[in-house]
């Protein structure tokens, strides 16, 4: 391995970014707080405040940190076994663009993160691109390895060229990260020939395994592309590890999925992030990036220290996020058995990167906590994450947000358990009577009222939601259908989901009907995608909004290659279809009362919601509304809302 040589400052900086020797001097001589909150400050003060339950500061910033820097982007952070916590992000010098002239860099701190040293150069691009930081601490020596991956940088903002020739390097500290060896080119080891396009370590920590004939174990992601015929043909998602302590790497696990001649392929599993469960398996989960299946979090679980996976990537169509790299972190729990609580860590918004948040899950990553049950961080834009456990109870999180874009700056937050909170009993339910259906939860204490038949939900505009739990035959596809329900409402600002199907914004697949009293009129919307077309949208209005506090029948019917809203029978509204499917490649869920990303609520009340795989006829609609005949065959959800039942745990 190369001998160790000190991580420089930049000496050399424009004009415009230049700073007084006065500045540079107290820089390099004391610990910056950057902002620490008022909280953290008190804290200091006694032994019985020093556990804050939240507070957070920003610790990269362009404007606030000395250098030649446009953005900082890219989080990574590691505690080391002398406590010290290294933050590791990307300088970007001439803009925020993923291929230009980009650093590395470090911040250190050795209080548990309420106070930063200042910035360490770690790997320099010297024009070129070094990023994407894959850091791991080896528990047994002390020493940090970093992985790296370079690519040749551009003068504009644009991203890099296809196939893109992207190299893993590494470098290693034994000094607690104050100094690093010279970068080592990993390519004749962790990248195979066909790996020749795209190429990415992490970018987020990686692990050290603890349990069974691994244990000392060094492991992270790595995810790729090869390139043939002109075009990309396969991605791969892959484990690298070293059994000797970063001295030397090999390729272990592979998951491999073709893309076809037209762009297309079911999942792309990538910027992965992994910890060890309970058991000593290895759970990996990963941003799914434009694939056809249902869900932007896929992931795979290694059996055998990452040497293999027990089966390929399956996506994740209920853990909602938006595309974007996450972070998964174990916390040992108070005995140290068990499973114990896990953490991920990722904006909520399904569409946007926005509304930073922590989910957990009791159960090693099997199921997660849904949106409304997990801890808001900031409601802010925010993008890119990672955790590091600060103690067995206290988590530290860096990010990246700010309140215009995502890239504005990097974040660290400080929280103990006791601020994400204890695990929350069930939900009530309501019985879904479709054919092997699980109830629906009940979400927000929603009411109960007298419904058009039997009993009827209300919502309280503020939190109050019905949540289907998914199920395979849910998704509708290319299929025609139709969605009935019952719905009575009074407001007259805002607008009113009824019934939400898919996901959200622009460009997502999804179906929904609200009340928009506003523009006094009740509408309902389809966006399908067909093959590698840009998603198309058809909608159908109403002439009036129907909120006079009267229970209204509302039916949207897709057929023929129309697209038909009815209310009471009466008002028939008709557009052209939009051909392809109205679920895929997107997280989907089936919400009432509530917009699929928590940014609009019902208040008023909903009752006898049926979805069809197919058209109804008048007749059987007239029927369903007017004696509430059920229709002969079997539908996909059929939830009468007549009772709301306790959930035992």
């Amino acid at each position: 391995m190369p001998s160790v040589v000190p991580a420089r400052t930049r000496t050399e900086r424009r004009h415009r970014h230049r700073v007084s020797a006065l500045a540079l001097l107290a820089t390099a001589s004391v610990l910056i707080p950057s902002a620490v909150s008022v909280r953290a400050a008190a804290a200091e003060e006694s032994p019985a405040a020093a556990r804050t339950a939240f507070e957070q500061q920003v610790i990269f910033k362009a404007s606030q940190d000395p250098g030649d820097y446009s953005c900082f982007r890219i989080p990574a952070i590691v505690k080391t076994t002398r406590n010290t916590l290294l933050a590791f992000a990307e300088g970007r010098q001439d803009n925020c663009g993923d291929a230009g002239d980009i650093d590395l860099v470090l911040k250190r701190s050795t209080d548990g993160g309420r106070t930063w040293g200042p910035l360490q150069v770690v790997d320099r691009g010297n024009g070129d691109t070094h990023g994407n930081p894959a850091p791991i601490v080896d528990r047994r020596t002390g020493r940090i390895v970093l992985a790296t991956t370079y690519n040749k940088g551009r003068a504009d903002d644009g991203p890099c060229d296809v196939p893109c020739d992207r190299t893993p390097h590494l470098q290693y500290s034994d000094d607690d990260g104050q100094s690093w060896s010279e970068p080592e080119d990993l390519t004749g080891s962790i990248r195979r020939p066909d790996w020749n396009s795209w190429y990415a370590t992490g970018p987020v920590h990686g692990i050290q395994l603890t349990r069974g004939k691994h244990a000392g174990r060094l492991l992270f992601a790595v995810n790729t592309e090869s390139f043939t015929d002109e075009r990309i043909s396969a991605n791969h998602a892959a484990l690298v590890h070293s059994d000797d302590g970063g001295r030397n790497w090999k390729i272990g696990a592979v998951d491999s999925w073709p893309v076809a001649e037209d762009g297309t392929f079911r999942q792309k599993p990538s910027e992965m992030t992994v910890v060890e469960r309970s058991d000593g398996s290895v759970y990996v989960n990963g941003r799914e990036q434009d694939g056809t299946d249902l869900g932007h979090r896929t992931y795979a679980v290694s059996r055998d220290g990452g040497d293999s996976f027990a089966s390929p990537f399956r996506a994740q169509p209920d853990l909602y996020a938006p595309m974007v790299q996450a972070a998964v972190v174990r916390l040992p729990g108070r005995d140290r058995t068990g499973p114990g609580r896990m953490l991920f860590s990722a904006p909520a918004d399904p569409d946007r990167r926005r509304t930073m948040t922590i989910r957990s899950s009791f159960d090693d990553g099997r199921t997660w906590d849904s949106v409304d049950r997990g801890r808001t961080v900031t409601t802010d834009w925010s993008g890119y994450s990672d955790m590091a456990a600060i103690s067995d109870h206290e988590i530290g999180l860096m990010y990246e947000g700010g309140a215009v874009d995502a890239r504005d700056e990097i974040r660290f937050a400080r929280f103990t358990e006791e601020w994400l909170g204890p695990r929350r009993g069930p939900d009530p339910t309501t019985r879904d009577r479709a054919r092997s259906a699980r109830p629906a939860s009940v979400l927000g204490a929603a009411g109960r009222t007298a419904g058009r038949y039997g009993g009827a939900v209300s919502f309280d505009g503020k939190d109050d939601a019905v949540r289907l739990p998914f199920h395979g035959s849910l998704p509708l596809g290319t299929r025609d259908f139709t969605a009935s329900l019952w719905f009575r409402y009074s407001a007259t600002a805002g607008d009113q989901p009824f019934l939400w199907m898919g996901g959200v914004g622009t460009r997502n697949p999804q179906i929904w009907v609200r009340g928009e009293p506003a523009r006094n009129r009740v509408t309902a919307l389809i966006t399908a995608v067909n093959g590698t077309d840009d998603p198309d949208t058809a909608t159908v209005s109403t002439g009036q909004a129907y909120n006079d506090g009267e229970w209204h029948h509302l039916a949207l019917r897709r057929t023929g290659g129309k697209l038909i809203l009815t209310v009471d029978g009466e008002e028939t509204t008709t557009a052209a279809d939009v051909p392809g499917t109205v679920s895929e490649g997107s997280t989907f869920g089936v919400h009432l009362g509530q917009k699929a990303d928590s940014r609009g609520w019902l208040t008023g009340q909903l009752d006898e919601i049926r979805v069809d795989p197919r058209a109804l006829t008048d007749t059987e609609l007239t029927r369903l509304r007017e004696t509430n005949t059920q229709p002969t065959g079997a539908p996909i959800l059929r939830l009468p809302l007549d009772s709301v039942e306790a959930r035992r745990a």
